[in-house]
């Protein structure tokens, strides 16, 4: 897999990306201001997420950065790497699988890597199931691996 910026792909060639992997995207900073805004935004207020002091103490050494917040960036990560050439609409259509195999400390680097799973065509467009490995900077592990579907419609 090759760190790049964008891949093009035209619409009528996404079936042919099946089973492939796409690309790297940059590397992304999440800092503990974002991570606050999300946790007012949700109501989820953990202490591991939003109270630094507490958490230096804690399982980790520092705040970890939610989940579903490293989930909820995969549209814009994902838009980094793949643009599909020729679809008029581009709608999120949910996830198969989300796992939170390691945290992400806050303040660490993170880049998403992006891998064609399947393709399924049908009339006026195409379904594309990626797998998005969500890579943290100088850490073995993912800090998330999901499955998520998203259509193309011409």
């Amino acid at each position: 897999m090759t760190d790049v910026a964008t891949v093009a792909i035209d619409l009528a060639d996404l079936a042919g990306r099946a089973g492939m992997p796409l690309g790297r995207g940059p590397w992304h900073r999440i800092t503990q201001e974002q991570v606050d805004q999300f946790a007012d935004a949700t109501g989820d207020h953990q202490w591991i997420h939003v109270d630094p002091v507490r958490a230096r103490r804690g399982p980790f050494g520092r705040t970890i950065v939610h989940g579903y917040l490293t989930l909820s960036l995969a549209p814009q990560l994902l838009f980094e790497v793949v643009q599909v050439d020729g679809a008029a609409l581009v709608v999120n259509y949910g996830a198969n699988k989300v796992r939170f195999p390691a945290p992400l400390p806050v303040g660490a680097r993170m880049r998403l890597a992006v891998d064609c799973k399947a393709v399924d065509v049908f009339e006026g467009g195409a379904q594309a199931a990626f797998r998005l490995t969500f890579e943290v900077e100088d850490h073995p592990k993912p800090c998330c691996v999901a499955e998520i579907l998203f259509r193309y419609y011409a």
